[in-house]
């Protein structure tokens, strides 16, 4: 019951905190009294309600969803392969240190440029997203398989357990919690990224060139109903996968 009573206050002040800024947004709207500056939040939500009846609105999210998410599926896929063949193999570890020291420190900037020269906008977010996220997955997953524990290790060989057992239950069991940090992490910067490298290349069909126009047309109110659909739909995405790795941690440790 009391655990209950406790989420609930949690959600209300959640609410409450929410209306407090969307007031604070409606009084400045209001002083300035220029929607080409600062729109208020009430013309935000119309023009938002306009553009989810477009069928435009959908294909342009569903270009910049795919693209993004796979961009982030894609680098875990290569982070955890990379860093399991690091964790055996050092020459393999010696090699990437350099390669993922670099891509950690240039600019987002940099690689939009050199991509755009490269393959062309098309699929320019899928490349940055993957980029960006490739070097947190893969040194939080190497620092997870160093950090299992050995002795369970020489256990599991001493009673001959499966190998799928043992990967289940020893290295998933250890290295998750390291991977789970990653993403907190990771997906919130596969969005940012995306998008900014959208605006940035521009490429057609895409939520970044919705918010070009918006910058180039001066509309303001197109520019915070965007906005607010990029931070929805990262939310929604990173709630979503976040559930899912509990889920499995839950089974994991349920079952051992």
């Amino acid at each position: 019951m009391k655990l209950f009573i406790s989420k609930q206050n949690s959600k209300l002040k959640k609410i409450l905190s929410i209306l407090f800024w969307l007031v604070v947004w409606q009084m400045t709207s209001q002083i300035v009294h220029q929607e080409l500056l600062i729109s208020s939040p009430i013309l935000v939500l119309k023009t938002l309600a306009s553009l989810i009846f477009e069928i435009s609105f959908w294909k342009t999210v569903f270009y910049s969803v795919f693209r993004i998410t796979s961009g982030f599926l894609l680098a875990n896929l290569f982070g955890i392969i990379l860093a399991i063949l690091s964790y055996r193999f050092a020459t393999i570890r010696f090699l990437l240190n350099p390669l993922i020291s670099f891509v950690k420190s240039t600019p987002v900037a940099s690689f939009v440029i050199l991509v755009i020269l490269w393959f062309g906008s098309k699929n320019l977010s899928i490349v940055i997203s993957f980029l960006m996220v490739f070097p947190i997955i893969y040194t939080n997953t190497l620092q997870g398989i160093v950090n299992v524990n050995q002795q369970l290790v020489e256990m599991a060989k001493v009673f001959r357990i499966p190998f799928l057992s043992k990967f289940i239950y020893i290295y998933m069991h250890e290295v998750l919690p390291f991977y789970y940090s990653s993403c907190l992490i990771a997906l919130g910067l596969c969005w940012k990224s995306g998008v900014a490298a959208e605006l940035i290349g521009i490429p057609s069909g895409s939520i970044g060139e919705r918010l070009y126009e918006a910058k180039i047309y001066l509309n303001s109110a197109e520019l915070f109903a965007w906005t607010f659909v990029i931070i929805l739909l990262s939310i929604s995405f990173e709630k979503l996968y976040l559930r899912l790795l509990a889920y499995i941690k839950t089974g994991i440790e349920n079952s051992v």
